[in-house]
């Protein structure tokens, strides 16, 4: 199904929810949300645009294999919940918190990491899935 309109609109709707991917990611540790429904909207941008323009452009707008952002992300988690062992002696996935707000982010915490880690792998899953199913078929 590619169609001009689908065309067109999958130009300008990627970038919105790519950007409105990261809002949900860090709206996420306060509120509902988070890295695994920031990771799947992401993931919806780019199955959107491969709808549209082709599985190979939209892989040739990635540059580089989702499935790379699988290990990153669970890297990030891990290392997130290892950091109150490492530096505190607390136990694994304790909550750190910088004891000043950052501009626009709020508190910042180990909490974001870890869901910035599962937004990683989520995205990473995802679109290696759907990547290789539509090769596929």
């Amino acid at each position: 199904m590619k169609t001009l309109i689908l065309k067109t609109a999958s130009a300008y709707l990627l970038p919105v929810l790519l950007v409105f991917s990261v809002f949900i990611l860090l709206r996420g540790h306060y509120l509902p949300g988070g890295g695994f429904v920031g990771g799947l909207i992401a993931a919806i941008a780019f199955v959107l645009h491969a709808f549209a323009n082709g599985l190979k452009n939209t892989k040739g707008l990635l540059q580089f294999h989702p499935g790379f952002l699988m290990p990153v992300g669970l890297g990030l988690a891990f290392l997130s919940g290892l950091a109150p062992v490492l530096g505190f002696d607390d136990p694994f996935m304790t909550g750190l918190w910088l004891p000043y707000d950052v501009p626009v982010l709020g508190s910042v915490g180990s909490a974001l990491f870890f869901d910035i880690g599962v937004y990683f792998v989520v995205i990473g899953v995802t679109l290696t899935i759907i990547f290789t199913i539509s090769e596929s078929a």
